[in-house]
C-alpha cells in the first residue's frame, strides 16, 4: 500500500544520487539538501519517491492509496545511533552522586565501580529480566528518534556472562522494531580474576571467547577499550587482527583520556569507527584524514552525552569536519557515564559545544552514524529504495528549533520501514 505524507514543512537529508562513500564530510556534510513544501512517498516499507508540493508529480495521486496531512511538520531520516551499551543490569546513580562530591571516574574504576560494578550487577541477572529491561530501553529509544542502534556487550568479562549479554542482543534482533548490530567488548575491563594478568586475560578473550562466540554467530563487531589503565595499542592490535582473520569488523573506544596511538593503529586495522576521540594530537588527525583514500575510510565518532555527564572535554568536532573527516554523533547510552539516550539532546550538545551547525550534526546522527555500523545503503537518509526510517516532528519553524529547544522530544511519530 503507497501513502504519501504532503505539506511537509521540511524533508530533512535528501539524496537524489547514489552517495559514492556512503558518508559525507567537510563541506558537504553541513550542506544537506532540504526540500522545503514537500510531499514523501513510501510503499512495502521503503521510501518510494519525494519531491516539492508544487512539482507535477505531487499532483499526480494514481496508484497512491492514502494521503496523510503533515503541514508544519519536518520529516528527518531516523536516528542510527552507532555507539551504545543498551544491556545492562542496574543504574549508577550512587556513582553519580559520589562524583557530585568529588570523586572522579577513573577513582571510583579503581576503587571496585564503574564498569566491575555493572559487570557484578550483570553476573546475577538471569537472560529473561535483562531482554525486558533493554526493550524497555529501546522502546524509550525509539520515541525519541532512533530506529537503528548498536549495542555492546562488555558488561560480562567472563566467557559466559558475555556469551548472555550477546544472546540477549540476538534477542532482542528479534523482537525489537529497530535495526540492531551487536558489538563484542570483551576487552572493556580487567575483570578481578585476572588481577595483575592483562596477557593472560587478553590472550584467553583472543584466543578462546572471540571465536567461540564468532562460531556461534553473535557478533557484528568487535571492539576495544584503549586507554591508560585499560587495554594498551598492542592489545588492540592483537584483537583487531584476530577479529580480522575471522572476517569480523571492529570499532574502537579510543582517546578518551588520553592518546596512545591507538587512531592510527585503528586506521592501520581498517576499522569501521574510532569513537570518543575527546583527547586529540596532530598525528591523529593526520591518520583520519589519510584514511580517506582508503575503499572504506575510518569515521570518527564524538560521545558528547559522555563529555557532559562527566565534565570532560568535548571531541573537537568542529576541527574534524573542517579536515574533511567524517564525523558521527552517538549517544554511549550506558549506566555510569551517559545515561541519556535521546539524541535529540545529543544533537544539542555537539552544536553547542562541538560547534557544529544544525545540518552538519543531523548528518551525523544519521547517515554517518548509518556508515560507521556497516547500514548507509539502507538507511540514514531520505533515498528512494531506502527503508523507510523517518521521524515526523511536532509542528517546528526550523530544522535548528530541534537542537536549540534542548531538553525535548520533537518527534510525534517514529516510522520504522513505514510503521510507526
Amino acid at each position: 500500500m503507497r501513502h504519501r505524507f504532503t505539506h511537509i514543512k521540511g524533508l530533512a537529508f535528501v539524496q537524489t544520487a547514489q552517495n559514492p562513500h556512503g558518508f559525507v564530510s567537510g563541506a558537504d556534510q553541513g550542506n544537506i539538501s532540504i526540500v522545503e513544501n514537500a510531499y514523501l512517498d513510501i510503499d512495502k516499507g521503503l521510501i518510494a519517491g519525494f519531491g516539492a508540493m508544487n512539482s507535477p508529480e505531487a499532483l499526480d495521486l494514481s496508484g497512491i492509496d492514502t494521503v496523510e496531512n503533515v503541514e508544519g511538520r519536518w520529516i528527518l531520516p531516523g536516528f542510527v545511533d552507532s555507539h551504545t551499551h543498551t544491556v545492562f543490569a542496574a543504574w549508577r546513580e550512587s556513582e553519580f552522586d559520589m562524583r557530585l562530591k568529588g570523586v572522579s571516574y577513573q577513582e571510583i574504576a579503581a576503587a571496585g565501580g564503574g564498569i566491575l560494578n555493572s559487570a557484578l550487577a550483570l553476573s546475577f541477572r538471569d537472560e529473561a529480566r535483562l531482554c525486558d529491561d533493554a526493550l524497555q530501553r529501546l522502546h524509550s529509544m525509539r520515541k525519541t528518534g532512533t530506529t537503528a542502534v548498536e549495542i555492546k556487550s562488555g558488561y560480562g568479562l567472563s566467557l559466559e556472562t558475555e556469551r548472555k549479554m550477546l544472546r540477549v542482543i540476538a534477542a532482542l534482533k528479534r523482537q525489537a522494531p529497530q535495526t540492531i548490530k551487536a558489538t563484542f567488548l570483551g576487552l572493556h575491563a580487567l575483570p578481578t580474576s585476572f588481577h595483575g594478568n592483562i596477557q593472560g586475560y587478553v590472550k584467553e578473550v583472543v584466543e578462546q571467547w572471540l571465536p567461540a562466540l564468532a562460531d556461534e554467530g553473535l557478533i557484528d563487531f568487535v571492539d576495544i577499550f584503549t586507554e591508560t589503565g585499560y587495554f594498551s595499542v598492542q592489545h588492540q592490535d592483537i584483537l583487531l587482527e584476530a577479529a580480522h582473520l575471522l572476517g569480523i569488523p571492529s570499532k574502537v573506544h579510543v582517546n578518551q583520556f588520553s592518546s596512545l596511538g591507538g587512531v592510527s593503529h585503528a586506521v592501520s586495522k581498517n576499522a569501521y569507527s574510532v569513537d570518543h576521540l575527546e583527547v586529540m594530537t596532530e598525528n591523529d588527525f593526520e591518520a583520519l584524514a589519510a584514511s580517506l583514500v582508503k575503499d572504506r575510510p575510518t569515521l570518527a565518532t564524538a560521545l558528547p552525552g559522555c563529555s557532559h555527564f562527566l565534565k570532560i572535554p568535548y571531541a573537537p568536532g568542529r576541527t574534524l569536519i573542517d579536515r574533511g573527516i567524517p564525523l558521527a554523533l552517538a549517544s554511549d547510552f550506558n549506566p555510569g557515564s551517559s545515561p541519556c539516550s535521546n539524541l535529540f539532546t545529543v544533537w544539542n550538545l555537539a552544536c553547542v559545544h562541538m560547534g557544529l551547525t544544525p545540518k552538519e550534526a543531523l548528518a551525523a546522527l544519521t547517515l554517518n552514524g548509518a556508515y560507521s555500523i556497516g547500514l548507509e545503503s539502507t538507511m540514514g537518509s531520505i533515498a528512494v529504495g531506502k527503508r523507510a526510517h523517518f521521524i515526523v516532528t511536532e509542528p517546528s519553524t526550523s530544522l535548528a528549533f530541534f537542537p536549540y529547544r534542548y531538553g525535548e522530544n520533537h518527534a510525534a511519530k517514529v516510522y520504522i520501514d513505514g510503521v510507526s
